[in-house]
């Protein structure tokens, strides 16, 4: 199936509905977290996460599915793991550096636009609030600010300043 597609994130809920219930009901792993395809699972004891590995990936053979080796790996939460692109550590999360210099681009690109007006000020308050709206969940306040102080340099966005108060 074609990544990003809907029907695609629809089939992945359904065809891993049994992964689900396999790792929370027979595994009995008390913190597993899925989204669509990918999955995280905590635990304090590395040889239970071992255990727990070693099980997940014989029953994916059964669904005629692997984990992808370069994806499934065991590491302790002080490092941080890298999920939905977020970098989250046991007592905070941040945006993945990658998502953040992608945006960073993707962002001055349009401010450029929109000094020129190619970009309406529309457009370029939904392209914020969307941005932010994902943005939210990390610990990203000050980023968020910088980058309205950088738009209000250009031309203020007072009138939308009821939009984004829920973000800053």
């Amino acid at each position: 199936m074609p990544l990003g597609n809907y029907t695609s994130q629809f089939f992945a809920n359904i065809y891993l509905n049994d992964l689900d219930y396999f790792v929370k009901h027979k595994l009995k792993a008390k913190y597993y977290i899925r989204y669509v395809d990918d999955f995280v699972i905590l635990h304090k004891d590395k040889k239970v996460l071992e255990d727990y590995k070693d099980k997940i990936t014989k029953y994916l053979t059964n669904l005629k599915l692997e984990l992808p080796p370069d994806k499934s790996q065991i590491i302790p939460l002080r490092n941080g793991i890298s999920f939905l692109g977020y970098r989250i550590f046991f007592h905070y999360k941040l945006l993945r550096k990658r998502n953040e210099r992608k945006f960073l681009k993707k962002f001055n690109n349009y401010l450029e636009f929109y000094k020129d007006e190619i970009v309406s000020e529309g457009e370029f308050v939904n392209l914020l609030r969307g941005w932010f709206g994902y943005a939210l969940w990390a610990d990203t306040y000050k980023f968020r600010k910088s980058l309205v102080k950088q738009v209000n340099k250009v031309r203020s966005l007072e009138k939308y300043k009821d939009k984004f108060k829920q973000y800053l």
